[in-house]
């Protein structure tokens, strides 16, 4: 039969179902048949033949219809699943009933009355298939979710076949080890399987259906408690799943072992197209998914281990019920972290090469799933954090972000991009290894729109930063505390800042200590708390290789006075809220000696009028974000949250500070006309006396007279000759004892669990238009906004 023919005859039963107003049957397979049994649809065609009107049509007018639609649809997976799928036939119907389900779910789960329908039980389908007591019949959902799983591990379908000959009747498929059966070589699986374009495809459809399963979450609003688990993943994920621990394994190595040149050669990707790309993508998704587990919330069940290979380690304690996170959380193997970052780092660099060597190879999408697994992994997984930290190849990992984040600076559609981003280096700057890496020269020469800079990975982290804070969308002023904090906790190991980055954190202390910056938000005067804390552990921690700093504050030591002197009175604090109504540039891009941008470059564009983007939650404050530890003389760290009460950046209670006006309050338009906050004299007298200020003022009170001596004397005003004084100065026994260095450390917490949530189900969402899975539909979790 002609494609056209079969359009038709499946156009045809749709109508049919959609204006029956009789209950059909689930007896009559003559009618149910025409859905699935003669036809050969793509997943395109059935999302063109099944309207969205028709089935909110039968939802509403012929409920039975379409719960039996649903109830065969499965019936037909199972019966797949079950016989092996042996024939062309048996295959066509199962692609088939998996296509239109995929249809169909959405609009199952945008309907709260149907919400519980996938969880009900069936009569007459037994546990055990026969028709003997329906007391153990499984849910239609576990149902369905178990012969997905089987039937991603099905011999001639989704993998290669082990057996030789015909005569020797298929593998028998309950007896199968699917461990046998892993799609890609990679963690505890040595053999990379031939390629295969139909398996590659099948495999795809059934992850598109499995994703779809699970996104009955983005029906649900955002719930403050967040310790709601997603009943398809949490069926998924447990021992349930016989076939959890190999089809993990399969996602994850599909997805590290993925490499978009096209077997090394350049240009490659132009003479043979890319059928791995879509799998990849899917099998990334999925797995993120998979992995939504809030660690902040969660006491760890036991788990029988008898799932785990040697792959994983048995060591600790039994971890999550969700096999998914309890796998991830104990790979150990050194080869196994250097498969996974390598993996990751090759695919996060990839747009990177695109811009240095234009269509070399094949540009992929999908980054913002990759940085949710790597923080996923990174998160749940402290073995390779710490991996990821003991080499310079953290390094491979932070230039792309790097990138990202200047590239997205400007686009409000892509404001969750800035957020992992930055929420992945704050993770990292905890640990004291990730700035010692970042000392490590920068050579990587990627084009991006920042100043010209010669130095260290430290340089291109301040210079980007800079860039985003002074001309990042405004959307973006939630992240400054964050951005700070991160140069804040590698600041006491950075041994030398070029000149350029030296001079962009003096000027954002210039742009942030402006009065009417200071006093139009209740926390803004928090920035120049942190900024003041790195310029304090480089000069008490690394004053030797910081000759430009130290020169730097030197030049800008008016900035410093200012601050000292700042005034407190009410006619002072009045008269600064009123310029600020005349000048209302955020943070002027004057003084900051922006020099030409990298040759190649593009400057950041803003997204473009008509792109859709999902709402996001908002993130908690730094203080919830974080947590205080201080290093001791060993090195290691000991926490200082147990302490009588949790201080703030600025020592002062944090009780006093009304930080759940906190997104507003930063906005410094909404200061006193709304009636929220005002600044008063006691406030800004409550936190100018704790301004850190003793260590610059002395080391001015040294320098400054040296250097105007030398300028005197010799007529200098080339910088090189000052510079070369200060390096070999030396303020030992003149500065005040140094302060002990405190980290702020990333903290799990319920609000980070559910911005993940939603960002992840946004990205996914926007990600999948052919087919549109979730296009038009009633969804909860976020709301869909053009720019």
């Amino acid at each position: 039969m002609g494609s056209a023919d079969s359009k038709l005859n499946f156009r045809k039963a749709v109508i049919q179902l959609t204006t029956k107003t009789q209950p059909v049957e689930a007896t009559d397979d003559a009618f149910w048949d025409q859905f699935w049994a003669d036809t050969a649809t793509s997943v395109q065609d059935v999302f063109a033949l099944v309207p969205a009107a028709e089935i909110r049509a039968v939802r509403e007018e012929s409920p039975s219809n379409l719960a039996t639609l649903c109830y065969k649809a499965v019936e037909k997976l199972v019966q797949g699943a079950e016989s092996g799928c042996h024939s062309e036939k048996e295959k066509q119907i199962v692609l088939n009933c998996s296509r239109l389900l995929t249809r169909v779910l959405p609009y199952i789960f945008e309907d709260p009355d149907w919400r519980g329908f996938f969880w009900s039980t069936v009569p007459g389908a037994g546990r055990g298939g026969g028709e003997d007591d329906d007391e153990n019949a499984r849910p239609l959902a576990e149902s369905l979710l178990l012969a997905i799983a089987d039937l991603l591990f099905c011999p001639d379908f989704t993998v290669q076949s082990h057996r030789r000959s015909t005569v020797d009747s298929a593998e028998d498929v309950h007896s199968l080890d699917s461990c046998e059966y892993i799609w890609e070589a990679g963690v505890g699986f040595a053999h990379s399987p031939q390629p295969n374009y139909i398996h590659d495809m099948n495999r795809m459809e059934l992850l598109k259906l499995l994703l779809t399963c699970f996104s009955e979450a983005m029906y649900l609003p955002p719930a403050p408690d967040s310790g709601s688990t997603n009943p398809w993943v949490q069926f998924f994920c447990s021992t349930e799943n016989r076939h959890a621990l190999p089809l993990f394994t399969s996602l994850l190595n599909t997805v590290c072992a993925y490499d978009p040149v096209g077997y090394g050669i350049p240009y490659n990707h132009l003479l043979f197209s890319d059928y791995r790309e879509p799998l990849v993508e899917e099998a990334a998704q999925v797995l993120i998914v998979t992995l939504d587990h809030d660690s902040a919330t969660s006491t760890s069940p036991t788990v029988d281990g008898t799932t785990t290979g040697t792959a994983m380690d048995d060591a600790d304690p039994p971890g999550p019920e969700n096999l998914f996170v309890n796998y991830l959380s104990r790979i150990h193997r050194e080869e196994d972290f250097q498969f996974v970052l390598k993996g990751i780092a090759r695919l996060l660099s990839n747009p990177l090469l695109q811009t240095y060597l234009p269509n070399s190879t094949k540009k992929i999408q999908f980054h913002q799933e990759l940085l949710v697994l790597f923080w996923k992994l990174c998160d749940f997984n402290k073995k390779f954090l710490f991996f990821v930290l003991k080499s310079s190849d953290v390094l491979d990992i932070l230039v792309p972000i790097l990138y990202f984040l200047n590239d997205a600076r400007a686009d409000q559609s892509r404001v969750g991009l800035m957020h992992i981003g930055v929420f992945i280096l704050l993770l990292l700057s905890g640990e004291r290894n990730f700035g010692v890496r970042l000392n490590k020269p920068y050579s990587v020469r990627v084009p991006m729109d920042i100043p010209v800079f010669t130095g260290t990975h430290a340089d291109l982290l301040i210079v980007v930063f800079h860039k985003i804070i002074t001309s990042g969308h405004q959307r973006l002023q939630p992240l400054f505390d964050c951005l700070l904090t991160i140069v804040v906790n590698v600041s006491p190991y950075l041994k030398s800042l070029s000149m350029v980055a030296a001079n962009k954190l003096l000027h954002l202390l210039e742009a942030f200590s402006t009065t009417w910056f200071l006093f139009s938000a209740a926390q803004n005067h928090h920035l120049v708390f942190f900024l003041l804390e790195v310029f304090n552990n480089i000069i008490q921690y690394q004053f030797d290789g910081n000759s430009n700093l130290v020169y730097a504050i030197i030049r800008k030591r008016s900035v410093f006075h200012q601050l000292a002197n700042l005034p407190t009175d009410p006619p002072a604090i009045h008269k600064a809220l009123q310029r600020r109504r005349r000048a209302p540039e955020p943070l002027s891009r004057t003084g900051s000696q922006e020099g030409a941008s990298m040759e190649g470059s593009r400057p950041a564009a803003p997204a473009e009028p008509g792109t859709l983007k999902t709402s996001l939650v908002a993130t908690p404050g730094i203080d919830k974000l974080t947590e205080k530890s201080q290093v001791s003389e060993d090195g290691t760290l000991r926490s200082l949250e147990s302490a009588s009460q949790p201080s703030s950046a600025d020592g002062s209670p944090a009780a006093e500070e009304p930080s759940q006006a906190w997104r507003e309050q930063r906005r410094p338009s909404s200061s006193s006309a709304s009636g929220q906050w005002s600044p008063t004299s006691e406030w800004v007298l409550s936190w100018k006396s704790k301004l850190p200020l003793q260590t610059i003022m002395r080391l001015l009170q040294v320098l400054v007279p040296q250097v105007e001596k030398i300028c005197i004397d010799k007529g200098l005003t080339d910088e090189s000759e000052i510079l070369r004084f200060l390096q070999h100065g030396t303020l030992v026994g003149l500065l005040p004892v140094p302060h002990p260095i405190l980290i702020r450390k990333y903290q799990a917490n319920s609000g980070t669990a559910m911005w993940f949530r939603t960002y992840m189900w946004g990205v996914i969402y926007l990600r999948n238009v052919d087919p549109p899975v979730w296009y038009d539909t009633d969804v909860k979790l976020f709301e869909i906004q053009r720019v």
